[in-house]
C-alpha cells in the first residue's frame, strides 16, 4: 500500500464517518468501515492481516491510511479525517495531548517495537570512535528512551533517576565525547551514512530493510516495556461498535501468531 500525504488524505476522503458530528459514540454507525491512520510498518501490515483474514467474520471493513511521520495521524484524527489511528505509544501520546490539547483515549497495548542502535560504520559499540556522531529521535519521549538505551550500553552516563525522561542536559558523563544529534525519527535510517551509530525506532528500521533482532548493535528489551503501540480514538468514540470489533481482533490469538511469525522478535506482541 502506497503512503499518502495528509493533504492527499484530505482531498480523497470520501468516507462517511460512522459517528455524528457531535462525536457521539453511538454504536449504530452509518457504515461498518473504520478508517484508521497507521505507520506503514508494522502497523499497516498488522491491520492488513486483520482486514484480509479476520475482519469479514466480524462484519468489519477497514480503510487503512498510511502516514510517514508521527505528527499528521493525530492531526487527522482530531479533524475527523480518521476514525482511529495506530502508530504511537502512551508516552508519545501524553506529550501530544499536553502540547496540543487533543481529546484522545488510548486503548489496549498491541505490540512493542524495540528501539535499536544501528551502524554502517562499526560492527560493535566498542568500535564507536571518540567524537563520533550519534543520531537519536528528536521527539522527547523517544529521545529520552534513546539516551537511556545508550546509557544501558555504557556509551554515556545519565543523572540518577532520569531514566527514559532524560534529555541531553541530563548526560552526566560522555567519555567518548560523542556528538549527539537529535533528528526526525523518519530520517534516522538515512542518517546512517553520516553517523557512527543511530538509535532508530523499530517501525522505521523494519520499513527500510533493517532487522532489529539481527542487525542492531543493541536492542531494547520487551520486558516491562512501557512503549507498547496501541489504537487511539477521539475520547467518547471508544464504545463505537467498529472500534470494539477492531480491538477484539487486534488482541486475538491469530494476530499474536502473525506478529511472532512475521517479525521473528523484531516486533513483540504486548498482550
Amino acid at each position: 500500500m502506497r503512503r499518502r500525504s495528509f493533504a492527499a488524505v484530505l482531498a480523497s476522503a470520501t468516507l462517511v464517518l460512522g459517528l455524528a458530528a457531535c462525536g457521539s459514540s453511538d454504536s449504530s454507525s452509518a457504515s461498518d468501515t473504520l478508517k484508521v491512520g497507521v505507520s506503514p510498518v508494522p502497523h499497516g501490515e498488522i491491520l492488513k492481516y486483520v482486514s484480509d483474514n479476520l475482519a469479514a467474520a466480524e462484519g468489519l471493513k477497514l480503510e487503512i491510511v498510511e502516514f510517514d511521520d508521527y505528527i499528521q495521524p493525530n492531526v487527522a484524527l482530531r479533524e475527523k479525517q480518521l476514525d482511529a489511528n495506530y502508530f504511537q505509544h502512551i508516552p508519545y501520546l501524553e506529550e501530544e495531548v499536553a502540547s496540543k490539547g487533543y481529546k484522545f483515549t488510548a486503548l489496549k497495548p498491541v505490540h512493542i517495537e524495540p528501539l535499536g542502535v544501528y551502524s554502517k560504520k562499526v560492527k560493535s559499540l566498542a568500535e564507536v570512535p571518540s567524537g563520533g556522531v550519534v543520531g537519536i529521535p528528536n521527539d522527547p519521549s523517544n529521545s529520552g528512551r534513546a539516551l537511556s538505551l545508550l546509557a544501558k550500553n555504557g556509551l554515556i552516563t545519565l543523572k540518577d533517576g532520569v531514566g527514559v525522561k532524560a534529555t541531553v542536559a541530563d548526560i552526566a558523563a560522555n567519555p567518548k565525547n560523542l556528538d549527539i544529534k537529535a533528528l526526525d525519527a523518519a530520517q534516522l535510517p538515512r542518517s546512517l551514512e553520516d553517523t557512527a551509530i543511530s538509535v532508530i525506532n523499530g517501525n522505521y528500521a523494519i520499513e527500510t530493510g533493517l532487522k532489529p533482532a539481527t542487525d542492531s548493535l543493541a536492542l531494547e528489551s520487551g520486558a516491562d516495556n512501557p512503549y507498547a503501540n496501541l489504537v487511539v480514538v477521539r475520547t467518547g468514540d471508544e464504545g463505537d461498535a467498529r472500534v470494539v470489533k477492531l480491538e477484539k481482533l487486534l488482541h486475538s490469538p491469530e494476530v499474536k501468531k502473525f506478529i511472532e511469525d512475521k517479525y521473528q522478535g523484531s516486533v513483540l506482541a504486548a498482550f
